[in-house]
Parts: structure tokens; C-alpha cells; sequence
């Protein structure tokens, strides 16, 4: 025997009815015997009770409603039977619909609904459902019996949530079975007491109907099908990637059930669990799909976890004081008070020092469940021996639930470094001695991101997602973009590293998508995108959304927008910028950058800021934290400054090497940028910070290399054109260097505290000295590198490389926070 229930949504109008009447068909032709529970048509109960509840306040709108259920259910039973055989079977629908008028007529005359009159209002759901499926399936060439189920699921007269009676009720279902060979048909919800007064059986009451009857008849198997193909790793409303699993034990079903999973409700497991008969999860609009089985003991699936599941709004009460230490029997008091307002405890954790115990509520009954506390400690709390009780609201609860975990070190250890990673904070815990599920409450806010951190930490993780926001779609963000798009597949393949552009902005548009641009396809998305461009708003959005591993990516030069970092630092959001003005500002900005990114425990990475694509900062930031002592540091630090002095020795002036480093795109729209040697100077004092040197950018001794003269306001062009003036001041200190068979390198220096940058004569025996194209070298002495210095060559300007470092910073915090 295989029991099959179909839930509502499965039975929702005549085209679903169709498609269970097939699975039906489908079934038989593999099981000797087969038994079918079906819920009233998808939204008919809700239906009811409104009319009902409407009926009682005199309200004539019941009869709207009322008329719609008639209508729905005339319409489906006329496109399922043919027309020939009609009339008797409408003829039926009508009795009942009669009769459901009328006790809401009598409803609307006495206003007054009682539970006992709503149960039977709503046992008219099932009722007219399975009537014309029972007659649609006979009409069909199966031969089947509509069983009400009135007739032998017996209970007690706590209406609207009623016990059942198994002694007597299996008795029935065994005895009728044995007479009815013939398919049927059964009414699911509903039951009656001992005087035949409809029943219902509360939330689940289906599926409880379902597990019911399989008990009784020892069935091989209860199918659950419904909309969904199986218990899933997570809500697919919240977690995208959430996926079905094949098994998972009734423990763990009624873990995650018992914490929000569209699972099935926990008391309907019981009579199949009590005789070890599986339940399996089907979805009725993929029958071909495994679904998940529901059963005692199986095989690990190899993940460490299960599910995780959620509630999504919980309030959080504190009681603490001095008088709960060592003193037995107050929390004894506390959950007497609570039981006797009927209000239930979803989660409960203490401290060990005895001094505070908080435990979760649902949000409608915090209020009386802190004056009822208040109330039954009232003395305690005069005596200040205990503090008023503390409501906090706009928490949800996490739960991470799997049977493996009782026996696997580390689970624990992965959820909340996991969590804390994307700046998710934990305000309780609660596990059970069974090791079963891990509980959390954190943030309401912080739910869906959270889901999505622990289903990728456990389901993914040989899988990386990270999300991120670029802000300058310039030259470097472009390329950036580029570069993305050529290795995405690549990253995906070799890495399972899935790097999604869930934002855009540039000077003018804003446009963003949570699942993920097309980055072959950025700039028409972009120019199309309504949004105009405003850094506050984009900031706002980014951080509404709050998705998992975000990371924020500012490829402009924008002075204002590196004021907004702290603030996106301290919303847990990581930062990678090419853009030097947040390092070069204020040591005290700086260090409350450094202080933010710790405290939130996210990264902010500028690798590029000096030397583009070169391990500059980080090999710096080694060395110091392996605790070696940084003596020296020189180098070379602009791109377009080496480039020009490299140039400078093949009988070109001055003037036109720098119109051609201009033309190649090395120097900056305006060369004076390059020239006045301010660019090298913020590198400059970037490392120096990083090595812990406090320095300003005004301590560092700049030698501006543009003419004085020259060094007004005046276009560019007319610079460009000046600039000829002083070709003859430039060749008389090539010529000085040739003289003494010397170069010139613009060089920039960091020793004992002193910072410095000038136009040097440099020899043969020196590191620069082969220095070509626009490359960076930096010389860094230590005490570990002290007789021959650290020297790190390479191209230190251009788009690619620059774009190339930024990409290179995204992938290491995507490596850190998985």
C-alpha cells in the first residue's frame, strides 16, 4: 500500500486536477494498492473562513465570497466531466453548496461563529474537491470511492485543532479497507467526534490525514506531493542556489520544519514515524523528479549539514540581575508564567554564570509575555534584585540543522566565522545536547544574506560567490570590466569562483542587478539605465540590498567619494580602490579606515595604489607583520615620469618626450599632475604608513619638476607650448649626468623618517641605473634584506595593469571570506 496526498496548489483547477489524476494512473501501474488524500482547491479554506468570519460581523460581502467558491468549483467540475454525464454530479455540488449557504445565512442572522461552526465550514473545502475528483477519475475508466473521511477518522471536540482517537480510528480505516477494495478517494483535514460533529485537525491537518491513514494500514510508503521537488536546502525565496535533497531523517525534517521549512508540519510525521514508514516529498508538476525521502537512518550526503531554515521576525526578552545566581526555581517560574498566557518559547539560552536568561517569542506576544514575567517577579525587580525585563525586537532566528553534525568537529566553527566574515552579528545561541541544530538570532535585516553565507559555506563549498559594486567606468574600470568578461568562464571552471557586477556607476548613470550585469553587455545596460548617477543613493542601495560577500570597487579619483569608505567599511562591505586620495589623506583617516576594516572584519585592499599591478604594498605589509625592520625604501614610483627620463637620452627635448608620453596615454590629461611630482609623493607617504610611519603628505620634500614660471593657471595647451622654453634647463642636467656617465631618475626616498623626492644623477653600479620604458623598482632595505636590498621591477602604469591589480585584490577577498 502507498498512501499519495495532494496538497492545494497540486489540485488548484482542472488542468492540475488532471495532471494528479495522471500521476494516479501512473502509480497504479506500479503499486498493487494505492490510497489518495486530497486538500480542499488551492485557497478554497482561506476562502471559507473569510466568509465565515464576514458572515459573524454581518457583513453581506460572504455572500461574494460565497458566490466565487460556487463558481470555481461549477466551473472545474464542467471542464472535467463531460457534459453528458453532468447533471447528477452537479446536482450534488449544489446540495452542498446549498448547504453551505445556509449555515452561512444562519451565521450571518445569529452573528456568532464558533469553532465547532467554522470546522464544519471548512470541511466543505475537502469535501466538494474530493467529490469531483472521486467522480472525475470514475468517469475515467478507474473504479474509485469518495471516502469523507467523517466516517472513520474519529477524534475528540477540541475544535479547530482536534486529537485524534488512534484505538478507535485505525479500527475503522482497517475495517472499511478490508470491504472497499476499490481506489479510494479521501477527504484530507477533516474528521468527526463520537457524536459525528465535524472536525478539523488544525495546521498540516492533510498531511496529517495522510500519515494517518498510512499507519493504519501499514503502508510501504506516504507521498507528499505538492509544489516543490523535495526538501530543499534552504527557502528558494531567499537563497537562489538552494537545491532538493535526496534523504533526510524525521528528526531533521522536523528541525527544519519547526524553524519555517516548507517542509511538513512536525505532528503529521508521528504515525508514520511511530511505524518507520518513510514519507517522501514530491513535486506534483515535476512527478519524474526523485523528491526527498523522509525516513529513519541514511547515508550521509556528504555536506555536513542538512538544511538551514529560518524565522523571519522573532522578539528577543532578557531577564538578568544579581537574583537570578544560584537561586532555583526562577526559571521554573518564568516558563510557569509564560505556559500559563499559552505563549510559546521558540528558542532559550542562558548563561552559565546563572545571571541572565533570554529566550525568542513571536513578536505579537512580547508584550504580554514581558508583563507576565514582570508580573510573576514583581517582587524581585521592587527589590532590584532583577532588572525589568528587556524586549528587543526585529531579530530571526537561523537554524542549522543535519545529524552528522553530532559527531563533526568544525560545523559550529564554520557558521560563525562564516557569519562574522560578512559582518553578521550573533545576539544568542542555543544548541541541544543531540547536536542536531545550531540556533543563531541575528539581525532581521540580516536574514536572506545570512541564508545565502552558511547554504554557500555548506551546499557550495568548492563554489565562490562574490558581489560587486564598481563605481568609475573610465579607462581602469573598463578594462576592469573586460578583463572580467574574458575570464569569467575560466574563474568559474578552474577556480568555482563566480564574480558577479551587481552594481554600476559612472559620472552620469547608476545601474544595478542583484543576480548579476552582463558584462558583455555593461555599457548599453548602463547608458539604457534610467537611475542617475548619485553616490549617496548607489551607497544606500548597495547597502540595502546587503547581499553575501559584497565588495565595493572605486576606480575614479573622486576626493569625495573616498570620504564615504569609513561608512561603507562599518555596513561590512570590503573595498578595493586604485584611487590614492583615502591613503594620502589624514594619518588619522587612514588609521580609521585600517580601524574599520578590522573592527568589521572585512578587507580594504589598494594594492594598485602604488606601482599598478606590482606586489608592492603587500610584500611591504609581509615583511612587517613577519616582523622584519624596513631601513630604506627608494624607488622609482611614476610610470610616466620613468618613462620620460628613460626617453631622455636619444636626442629628443624634454618638451616633446613629454608631448609623446602625453600622446601614449601615460601622463595624466594635464602632465603638470605628473611633473609637480605630487602622484609620486602620495605613493610615497603610502608606504611609509604602511611600514608605521606617521606622516602627512606636507612632510614629504617634493622637487616639482614643472618651471616655475609655468606653474600658474594657464590651459593645457598653452604649458605644452611654454614647456619648449625650458627644454635648454632640462638638456643642461642631461648632459651634466652624461658628463659623469650618470643617468636621471626621478627618485623617491624614505629613510629615518625623512621622505623626499628629486631628480637624481645615478651610476652604473645602481639598481635604477638599466631602468627602461615606463616601469616602476622599488629598493627596499631591512633588516633581513641589508647587504643587497629587495628590489621589485615592473610596469607600474597603464590601464591593463593597473585593471589587472584591482582584479587581483577582488579575487584574494574572495578568497578570504570563503
Amino acid at each position: 500500500m502507498v498512501v499519495l496526498k495532494f496538497g492545494g496548489s497540486s489540485v488548484g483547477d482542472a488542468k492540475r486536477i488532471l495532471n494528479v489524476i495522471d500521476i494516479i494512473h501512473s502509480t497504479l501501474k506500479k503499486e498493487k494498492e494505492i490510497a489518495v488524500v486530497c486538500s480542499a482547491l488551492q485557497g478554497v479554506t482561506d476562502q471559507l473562513i473569510l466568509c465565515g468570519n464576514l458572515a459573524a460581523s454581518g457583513n453581506l460581502n460572504y455572500i461574494e465570497q460565497f458566490k466565487d467558491i460556487e463558481r470555481r468549483h461549477l466551473l472545474t467540475a464542467k471542464e472535467l466531466i463531460s457534459a453528458k454525464n453532468q447533471s447528477g454530479i452537479l446536482a450534488q455540488i449544489k446540495v452542498l453548496l446549498n448547504e453551505l449557504e445556509d449555515v452561512l445565512h444562519g451565521i450571518f442572522l445569529i452573528k456568532e461563529l464558533s469553532l465547532k461552526t467554522l470546522d464544519f465550514i471548512q470541511s466543505f473545502g475537502e469535501r466538494l474537491s474530493n467529490y469531483i475528483i472521486a467522480n472525475t477519475i470514475s468517469l475515467r475508466g478507474t473504479e474509485c470511492e469518495y471516502l469523507d473521511s467523517r466516517s472513520i477518522l474519529k477524534t475528540d471536540d477540541s475544535f479547530g485543532n482536534a486529537k485524534v482517537d488512534f484505538e478507535l480510528t485505525n479500527e475503522k480505516i482497517r475495517e472499511y479497507f478490508h470491504t472497499h477494495k476499490k481506489l479510494q478517494i479521501i477527504t484530507g483535514f477533516i474528521g468527526s467526534t463520537k457524536k459525528n460533529e465535524t472536525t478539523t485537525l488544525g495546521r498540516g491537518g492533510s498531511d496529517y490525514s495522510a500519515s494517518i491513514f498510512g499507519a493504519a494500514l501499514n503502508a510501504r510508503e506516504i507521498q507528499i506531493w505538492t509544489d516543490v521537488d523535495g526538501v530543499l536546502t534552504a527557502d528558494p525565496r531567499k537563497v537562489k542556489r538552494a537545491f532538493s535533497l535526496k534523504s533526510i531523517t524525521y528528526e531533521e525534517a522536523m528541525e527544519l520544519s519547526h524553524f519555517g521549512a516548507k517542509v511538513i508540519h512536525p505532528p503529521t510525521m508521528q504515525p508514520a514515524l511511530n511505524k518507520k514508514i518513510p514519507i517522501r516529498i514530491k513535486n506534483t508538476f515535476k512527478p519524474e523528479s526523485e523528491g526527498t525521502l523522509i525516513g529513519k537512518r541514511f547515508k550521509e550526503n556528504g555536506y555536513g549539514i542538512k538544511g538551514i531554515s529560518s524565522i523571519d521576525e522573532i522578539s528577543l526578552l532578557r531577564v538578568q540581575g544579581s537574583g537570578m545566581v544560584g537561586v532555583a526555581g526562577v526559571a521554573q517560574r518564568i516558563f510557569g508564567a509564560l505556559a500559563a498566557k499559552k505563549i510559546n518559547i521558540i528558542l532559550i539560552t542562558q548563561a552559565s554564570s546563572e545571571h541572565s536568561l533570554c529566550f525568542a517569542v513571536l513578536p505579537g506576544f512580547a508584550l504580554e509575555a514581558k508583563q507576565a514575567i514582570e508580573d510573576e517577579l514583581r517582587f524581585e525587580i521592587r527589590d532590584r534584585l532583577l532588572n525589568e525585563v528587556i524586549v528587543e525586537n526585529d531579530f530571526s532566528i537561523l537554524a542549522v540543522v543535519g545529524e552528522k553534525m553530532r559527531n563533526t568537529p568544525g560545523i559550529a566553527g564554520r557558521i560563525f566565522q562564516s557569519l562574522g566574515k560578512n559582518g553578521i552579528n550573533i545576539s544568542a545561541i542555543a544548541q541541544g545536547s543531540s547536536e542536531l541544530n545550531i540556533s543563531a538570532v541575528i539581525s532581521k535585516q540580516n536574514e536572506a544574506k545570512a541564508l545565502n553565507v552558511l547554504h554557500d559555506a555548506f551546499f557550495l563549498s568548492g563554489q565562490k560567490t562574490v558581489n560587486v559594486f564598481l563605481v568609475g567606468t573610465g579607462l581602469i574600470g573598463g578594462t576592469l570590466l573586460t578583463k572580467l568578461n574574458q575570464q569569467i568562464e575560466y574563474l568559474q571552471k578552474e577556480f568555482s569562483l563566480n564574480i558577479k557586477i551587481a552594481g554600476l556607476a559612472n559620472s552620469t548613470k547608476m545601474f544595478f542587478d542583484e543576480e548579476g550585469i552582463d558584462t558583455s553587455r555593461w555599457k548599453d545596460l548602463l547608458i539604457a539605465s534610467e537611475k542617475k548617477s548619485d553616490i549617496d543613493e548607489y551607497i544606500h542601495f548597495m547597502k540595502e540590498i546587503n547581499l553575501p560577500n559584497s565588495i565595493f570597487v572605486d576606480c575614479t579619483a573622486d576626493d569625495g567619494l573616498v570620504r564615504k569608505y569609513k561608512e561603507i567599511l562599518e555596513s561590512n562591505i570590503s573595498i578595493v580602490t586604485p584611487n590614492k586620495k583615502a591613503n594620502t589623506g589624514s594619518y588619522k583617516y587612514y588609521l580609521q579606515l585600517k580601524e574599520s576594516a578590522l573592527k568589521h572584519n572585512v578587507k580594504f585592499l589598494y594594492e594598485t595604489n602604488v606601482g599598478a599591478g606590482l606586489p608592492i604594498i603587500g610584500t611591504l605589509k609581509d615583511m612587517v607583520s613577519s616582523g622584519d625592520k624596513v631601513i630604506r625604501i627608494e624607488g622609482v614610483l611614476s610610470g610616466t615620469l620613468s618613462y620620460i627620463f628613460n626617453s631622455f637620452q636619444n636626442g629628443k627635448s624634454f618638451s616633446r618626450i613629454v608631448n609623446e608620453a602625453r600622446e601614449k596615454g601615460y601622463t595624466e590629461p594635464d602632465p603638470r599632475e605628473d611633473l609637480n611630482g605630487m602622484d609620486v609623493a602620495r605613493k610615497l607617504l603610502i608606504l611609509a604608513r604602511e611600514i608605521g610611519q606617521p606622516l602627512e603628505l606636507k612632510q614629504i620634500k617634493v622637487e616639482n619638476l614643472v618651471p616655475p614660471t609655468l606653474r600658474k593657471k594657464m590651459s593645457i595647451d598653452e604649458f605644452l607650448n611654454r614647456l619648449k622654453e625650458f627644454d635648454r634647463h632640462f638638456e643642461k642636467k642631461k648632459k651634466s649626468a652624461q658628463k659623469n656617465e650618470k643617468v636621471l631618475r626621478y627618485i623617491a626616498s624614505l629613510e629615518n623618517g625623512r621622505a623626499q623626492i628629486s631628480l637624481q644623477e645615478i651610476a652604473a653600479n645602481h639598481p635604477f641605473y638599466l631602468l627602461t620604458g615606463s616601469d616602476n623598482i622599488l629598493a627596499i632595505t631591512s633588516r633581513n634584506y641589508k647587504d643587497r636590498p629587495m628590489v621589485i621591477k615592473g610596469p607600474g602604469a597603464g590601464a591593463d595593469v593597473t585593471a589587472a591589480g584591482v582584479f587581483a585584490d577582488i579575487i584574494r577577498i574572495s578568497n578570504y571570506l570563503s
